[in-house]
């Protein structure tokens, strides 16, 4: 049953390395219920996906991290991808971001690496989460319970572990978007 998100923003943060799919997959997912995406990254122009380890398509960024504001989005979504998820950690401005959605209790949905930016922005301690299998204790480390499922929501936190997941993953950020209530975390 697809819900109307018609009138629903949502923020993809992503800096050059994102895994790709970890993108275009929830962003098809979510325009086809009827929300509008962007994608904001640290500076203007364009960044890079890539397929696992190698470059891939650019893709226009609409928003830098220092002129989105997060009253403009309903939902964060951080895509993984190992480089992408190391570089966008260190980011204060994402960081930021990232902090003031969980302060107005928008959903923020990580998938694969996309969870160390919630480490860095000090969100994860006595949630329970998801990610990719080493990020594990990265996440335990910070306080979180990690999971292996392949989608868990806690509170405004969606997390997913891989590629495959992304049909779990979209499907709940779009409940949790058009009202649904989500299931609890494990």
């Amino acid at each position: 049953m697809t819900q109307s998100l018609k009138g629903k923003r949502v923020a993809f943060l992503v800096t050059d390395g994102f895994e790709q799919v970890e993108l275009t997959g929830p962003k098809e997912a979510l325009e086809k219920a009827g929300a509008r995406t962007l994608i904001a990254a640290a500076k203007p122009g364009q960044v890079t996906g890539w397929k696992h380890t190698t470059p891939a398509d650019r893709f226009p960024v609409e928003h830098s991290f220092d002129t989105l504001r997060i009253e403009d989005c309903d939902a964060l979504v951080l895509p993984g991808g190992v480089v992408n998820g190391d570089n966008i950690r260190l980011d204060e401005m994402a960081q930021e971001l990232v902090r003031n959605a969980a302060r107005a209790d928008k959903p923020i949905a990580a998938i694969c690496h996309g969870g160390w930016l919630l480490i860095s922005a000090d969100l994860v301690k006595g949630k329970t989460l998801t990610s990719w299998p080493s990020l594990r204790d990265d996440l335990q480390n910070a306080g979180a319970k990690w999971v292996d499922q392949p989608v868990v929501v806690d509170g405004h936190l969606i997390t997913s572990r891989r590629p495959d997941d992304i049909p779990a993953f979209s499907q709940a950020l779009i409940e949790m978007l058009g009202g649904k209530t989500a299931q609890s975390a494990a």
